[in-house]
């Protein structure tokens, strides 16, 4: 006899536990199925986020950053700290310590919640029927009321680079890295690539990164890339734009990497490679011939604004379905569907989605580009607010960058905020929450901001987009 439930979610990542955790706050029956495994070949919940994405990389973004300022910045504020040493199988252990005692949270979570969290693989059957397959056992049918898919994504891999998990490697395994490469190369400049490459270039790697693109972080503004650009191009990081990879073949010394670009042909030699072009949907075994999921042409499950498909019941979230690939995206659309399976209203508002790259110096923005905005023919204005004039900011010794604000000439209304320096990731929520709320510039203008913060760029910015600021020459 089959199991009974109200709701049923595939996929453990940030937007199926988060969807499991609320469906059963309404009082629903919810089982939750996964299937990752780490290396060690023990399950553990999370999807890629907490256990090879998100969360590991920030741990090891944090130690690598630390060791690169005890080794330039700490002379500056007077701490002499002797002979600088590094411990990298130290720096992994606090990484794996930090993921082990985050995804035990989401079993502690599901028990604390009632959700039924079963090991082992999930697939959509017709008439919202999932067949579960636990690691040692049979096919169980779990037969639900609402189904919520959250399969996640999976790195793409290129033809003439497969990964080989020792020198052609994938983000995974880069972060599981136990000695540092001397010579590092990474195909891509998009977020992963830049923060994978920042880890090991800080720990003494010198590190290539190659970019099919001729714009460095093409959906960013433009200001805001640019300033990063120079960052980057003086903490050593080689980054060559218009570099189309035609060929990565590993041998005993490592990986010949070939590539062409506007002045021809050229090849480098690496000790590991790093592939980082992306991520596609990872739907491999999750629905059944019959299930009635419709697939687009890029491998992502069709749904409507409401992430429901066209099987009715049927819900899929995060990185599975269109939209950007980000951990919070995937949370807010799997809350978003629980509350409408529990018969309440819920959106998700695409519009206000920030994006955080959390490289030194962070890079972050939510809304529109000013190229975006100037494409769309609305009129608009813009200030800007450097960080190098901002006392908290000299104080933390960290000046790079600037806050970058482009609002509508009509009505004032906030258009975008663009943040390349110190903390933007946080920095950022203050201008999301003024995008969700429709602010206007003489919103945030009149709102008081701490003294000394580095959040008073973001007024300062404000100040500047009519011609106001305080601190800064407009």
């Amino acid at each position: 006899m089959s199991r009974k439930f109200d709701v049923v979610v595939i996929g453990a990542g940030p937007g199926g536990y988060v969807a499991a955790i609320r469906a059963a706050q309404h009082g629903m029956s919810v089982a939750c199925i996964d299937e990752w495994k780490n290396r060690d070949g023990k399950h553990a919940f999370g999807g890629t986020c907490l256990n090879a994405g998100c969360i590991p990389s920030k741990a090891m973004l944090e130690s690598s950053e630390l060791y690169h300022r005890a080794g330039h910045e700490f002379k500056k504020h007077g701490i002499k700290t002797g002979e600088l040493g590094l411990d990298i199988a130290a720096m992994q252990k606090r990484r794996a310590g930090i993921v082990r005692q985050l995804t035990g949270g989401i079993a502690g979570l599901f028990k604390a919640n009632k959700v039924e969290g079963l090991v082992g693989h999930g697939k959509l059957l017709a008439g919202r029927k999932v067949e579960f397959t636990p690691d040692d056992g049979d096919p169980e049918i779990l037969e639900a009321k609402s189904v919520i898919l959250a399969s996640g994504s999976a790195p793409i891999e290129l033809p003439f680079a497969r990964f080989d998990g020792e020198t052609i490697i994938d983000s995974w395994d880069a972060l599981e890295l136990e000695a540092i490469p001397e010579r590092l190369g990474v195909i891509g400049a998009g977020v992963i690539g830049l923060e994978l490459g920042s880890v090991w270039s800080r720990l003494g790697s010198k590190v290539t990164i190659l970019e099919a693109m001729d714009d460095f972080l093409f959906m960013a503004d433009r200001d805001v890339a640019n300033v990063a650009a120079r960052d980057f191009k003086k903490q050593g990081l080689d980054i060559q734009l218009g570099a189309k990879v035609t060929a990565a073949k590993a041998g005993k010394k490592g990986v010949k990497v070939e590539y062409d670009d506007k002045a021809g042909s050229h090849a480098i030699e690496v000790d590991k490679l790093i592939v980082a072009v992306g991520r596609k949907p990872y739907t491999e075994g999750l629905l059944a011939d019959d299930a009635g999921i419709q697939l687009d042409d890029r491998g992502f499950i069709v749904v409507d604004e409401d992430c429901r498909t066209r099987v009715k019941g049927v819900f899929a979230v995060g990185d599975s379905v269109r939209g950007p690939m980000l951990a919070h995206k995937s949370s807010e659309e799997g809350v978003m569907a629980a509350d409408l399976i529990a018969g309440e209203i819920a959106e998700v508002n695409y519009n206000v989605i920030p994006s955080v790259i959390y490289t030194a110096p962070e890079i972050a923005w939510v809304g529109k580009t000013e190229a975006e905005v100037k494409e769309s023919g609305r009129p608009y204005k813009k200030g800007s607010f450097p960080f190098a004039a901002n006392g908290r900011a000299k104080a933390m010794e960290q000046t790079t960058g600037m806050v970058k604000i482009i609002s509508a000439e009509d009505d004032d209304e906030v258009l975008g905020v663009h943040i390349v320096g110190p903390m933007a990731g946080e920095l950022i929520s203050e201008a999301v929450l003024a995008l969700e709320f429709s602010a206007s510039t003489e919103d945030i203008q009149r709102t008081i901001h701490a003294h000394p913060s580095l959040a008073e760029s973001i007024h300062e910015a404000a100040l500047a987009v009519d011609k106001r600021a305080l601190n800064y020459m407009n």
